[in-house]
């Protein structure tokens, strides 16, 4: 059984504490990272070695960064960067083979303030991610595609609400590139385990969004058909959003039984 986890950390060295403790509790064999906030030299590494974690990593000076980690051995890097535009240099991508499997972290744009330049690096970036998913489909290998996409797919993964109708997280456009993603064939994991109701992921820290529960879902973890089959469970741990110095994600993980 593999546990697969994606974790947007929000700054991984100011939340160090937080991310050792919930890798000692939750005991996850993989994990994307997103937002480590932190310079390529300033991962921590010797901390996560001291809890059985060897880690690949990308960082960007105080925004962005991705991170794979996997539990009593190293993951193997595939790729550092999204392909389709050399001169995109932003830290939001990072692919490595862990147990036979291929896994993502994404860290897909914002886009917010929309319309605008943001937006449209969303979009740009999206057919990227999308064009990718494609080749990796094509491939045959086995994929999990984890990360945070900063997107809510539909109106059931957020809290009722109008205050949102301009933001990019909800915008058609959004949701449609993600629906094209997953019509090449990728599995919702948590869809498939629950197909109805909240599974939010993502609380604000604004507005007491997090003790009125008015959550969202912005982390996602695609299976390649190879993948899908294998599915037994999944979750949200949300304690760790209720932690002190928390970030506003919590984390996602799925189970994994062995591929046949």
């Amino acid at each position: 059984m593999m546990k697969v986890a994606t974790f947007n950390i929000n700054n991984i060295n100011k939340r160090l504490d937080n991310l050792l403790a919930w890798l000692v509790k939750a005991q996850p064999d993989v994990v994307s990272l997103q937002e480590l906030k932190t310079e390529h030299g300033d991962f921590p590494v010797n901390s996560l070695q001291e809890v059985g974690y060897e880690a690949v990593w990308q960082g960007e000076r105080s925004w962005n960064g991705v991170a794979i980690l996997a539990r009593n051995h190293a993951p193997v890097l595939t790729r550092t960067s999204l392909p389709g535009d050399a001169k995109d240099h932003q830290a939001r991508y990072l692919e490595a083979a862990v147990g036979g499997v291929l896994i993502t972290s994404i860290y897909l744009p914002n886009g917010n303030p929309q319309p605008g330049p943001k937006f449209n690096y969303k979009l740009a970036w999206f057919e990227r991610l999308i064009s990718h998913g494609a080749e990796l489909m094509a491939s045959g290998v086995p994929v999990v595609l984890a990360g945070d996409y900063n997107v809510v797919p539909t109106p059931q993964d957020i809290y009722p609400t109008r205050s949102l109708d301009n933001n990019a997280l909800i915008q058609p456009e959004s949701r449609q590139a993600f629906s094209r993603l997953l019509a090449q064939g990728w599995t919702d994991a948590m869809r498939k385990l629950r197909p109805t109701g909240p599974l939010w992921t993502f609380w604000d820290y604004k507005f007491e969004r997090w003790p009125k529960d008015k959550g969202m879902r912005l982390d996602h973890v695609l299976l390649s058909p190879k993948m899908s089959g294998c599915l037994v469970d999944g979750g949200v741990d949300r304690w760790v959003r209720g932690e002190l110095n928390a970030s506003d994600h919590a984390p996602v993980w799925i189970k994994l039984a062995p591929l046949r």
